[in-house]
């Protein structure tokens, strides 16, 4: 018979992460949602051609001011859409399923990820329509090389936008 003692649950809920760990199994979650983006917009799409497809249609008739042809079109579209946006949490959930010994791990380091990202960025109220501020939500940030070369774009954006332009 298994005895689980204690001391091998704390273990277990003390798993730490490094940031480079950290940001290896953020890529793959990452890898996870856009996967399944597709499929769920595949089906969505499926989905869509399925019903509207095999809806009657009278030219003559428009719904809501369009032609039905276009509507069931664009309804198809739109079934599309829905998939692609159930896709990333569908994707989420699998990927939380399938890495459950590390959640609690990951998102004690995730949560301290964004509270970086947040101090170091940028006042979204600096930026202007024709420049807008790099990658705010750190996003693109995959290594720790990437994570100082953020850091610098977001102290050089700083800079440019705070300090006169000397003519």
């Amino acid at each position: 018979m298994l005895k689980v003692t204690d001391s091998s649950i704390k273990e277990d809920t003390e798993t730490t992460l490094n940031w480079p760990e950290y940001l290896a199994i953020r890529k793959s979650k990452r890898v996870w949602t856009t996967v399944a983006t597709v499929p769920c917009a595949l089906l969505g799409f499926a989905g869509g051609v399925v019903y509207f497809g095999t809806q009657e249609a009278d030219p003559l008739k428009p719904i809501m001011g369009i032609d039905p042809f276009f509507f069931y079109g664009l309804c198809t579209m739109g079934c599309v859409g829905v998939g692609a946006i159930v896709g990333p949490t569908l994707g989420s959930a699998l990927w939380r399923a399938k890495n459950k010994t590390i959640i609690r791990a990951f998102d004690g380091k995730d949560a301290e990820f964004y509270n970086r990202v947040a101090r170091g960025r940028v006042d979204a109220s600096l930026q202007s329509p024709t420049q807008p501020v790099p990658d705010y939500y750190g996003e693109k940030i995959g290594s720790l090389h990437q994570y100082r070369q953020w850091l610098r774009d977001q102290a050089k954006y700083r800079r440019k936008a705070l300090l006169p332009e000397e003519l």
